[in-house]
């Protein structure tokens, strides 16, 4: 789904009522970003929806993450999470946990608004697969470069560490 062009993009903070439409978001551009990565993704666990959509309630319930979303219309197409980081090795005091956007809205400043709203400018670390040249181009240009941390994580083999 493409927004159409008269539906600009809303960002928002998230809502608990918002916990089925971020689960969606979250496990489908799972899929579509890293669906290449599972030999079947019709049967993975990584990428069901309903398996997200309670850890979202609590997440949002609890207050987990400082989280924001983008809206067209009324559906949810992307959302960001930020968290202190208060372990004693932490490189930076916040750090980016998750910024999904659906395939349909790239392109529509969706991410860009996200992160905007949910860090600003201010210092963070994220972890991005070692291979999604997209997404670290866009953290290069806001500002961040690896720091050689490496580690894997669900479907990804190799992931890297950003900090700015």
């Amino acid at each position: 789904m493409t927004p159409p062009a008269e539906e600009s993009i809303t960002i928002r903070p998230a809502r608990p009522e918002d916990a089925e439409g971020i689960a969606f978001v979250h496990a489908t551009s799972w899929r579509e970003t890293y669906g290449r990565f599972v030999e079947d993704p019709d049967t993975s666990p990584w990428f069901a929806v309903e398996r997200r959509i309670g850890m979202w309630r609590s997440n949002l319930a609890e207050e987990v993450f400082s989280t924001m979303v983008a809206v067209a219309g009324d559906r949810i197409v992307g959302f960001a999470a930020v968290q202190q980081t208060t372990d004693a090795d932490a490189v930076r005091p916040e750090e980016l946990t998750m910024l999904y956007v659906l395939a349909a809205a790239h392109g529509t400043g969706a991410g860009q608004g996200l992160l905007d709203a949910v860090l600003g400018e201010r210092p963070a670390s994220l972890w991005v697969a070692a291979d999604n040249p997209r997404a670290r181009a866009f953290y290069r240009r806001n500002g961040f470069t690896p720091d050689g941390a490496q580690s894997s994580f669900g479907p990804m083999e190799e992931t890297v560490r950003l900090v700015r």
